[in-house]
């Protein structure tokens, strides 16, 4: 799996730009100041997890953030997953009925 720390920076930058907004707009959301933000972007500064995720809520980019974070088969995976679950747990309640 490739290493994310060097690739986060880039990516709070990109979907920070792609929802639109600016460094001072994600910066009140975040609760923070407008420098912080610029040091994150530039890896100055190493993100927290937790606002790692508020900034992709903010954004509404969950899901480049957790492709970025598990990778693409991980996800793929996980979808699949969901989809069969809900039907596997049904047949199984259905033969106790």
């Amino acid at each position: 799996m490739r290493s994310l720390s060097l690739g986060i920076p880039k990516l709070l930058k990109k979907i920070r730009k792609d929802a639109k907004l600016t460094q001072e707009e994600i910066a009140y959301e975040l609760n923070m100041t407008q420098s912080h933000v610029s040091k994150y972007e530039q890896g100055r500064k190493i993100v927290d997890l937790e606002t790692f995720l508020h900034w992709a809520q903010i954004t509404n980019c969950e899901a480049q953030v957790a492709i970025a974070m598990f990778g693409a088969d991980v996800i793929m995976q996980a979808s699949q997953l969901v989809s069969v679950v809900p039907a596997f747990i049904t047949i199984h309640l259905q033969i106790f009925m």
